[in-house]
């Protein structure tokens, strides 16, 4: 009985394994479209900004960027936590490289307020110091 099962065993692996052929088949690399020279700007230009500034949040950065070339250049601010503000002024070219200068400026500051003595409509109770009471057992 076990042969029987060894021998079917084995004929189905060997049906489901299929048949390698001699000479195998490969599909052709996909055609990848060409780039027309009409897509293609030797002398890439742009130049954009921002700035927010939402006093509800406290949220204020800006940023400025303009491109000639392969030559890249810009300036970018924010508002760092412990109050001041970081200005970072940045050049990217194929020669150098992108190099930063990162230099910190502090925020306006407003003038201090002095608070003003006000008066009390009523005048303050003297403070009485109160004795300390013994308590009429020991504790042990």
């Amino acid at each position: 009985m076990a042969a029987k099962f060894i021998v079917l065993a084995a004929l189905v692996a060997f049906v489901r394994g299929g048949v390698i052929p001699s000479a195998a088949v490969v599909a052709a690399p996909p055609v990848l479209a060409k780039v027309s020279d009409a897509t293609y700007d030797p002398l890439p230009q742009y130049s954009f900004g921002y700035d927010v500034q939402d006093a509800l949040t406290g949220d204020s950065k800006s940023q400025v960027e303009s491109r000639n070339g392969d030559i890249v250049q810009g300036q970018y601010s924010l508002v760092d936590p412990d109050g001041t503000r970081r200005i970072v002024d940045y050049v990217a070219d194929p020669i150098n490289g992108f190099n930063a200068v990162v230099r910190k400026a502090p925020l306006a500051v407003a003038a201090p307020v002095v608070a003003r003595a006000v008066a009390a409509p009523f005048a303050a109770a003297p403070v009485v110091a109160a004795r300390a009471v013994a308590a009429p057992y020991a504790v042990l």
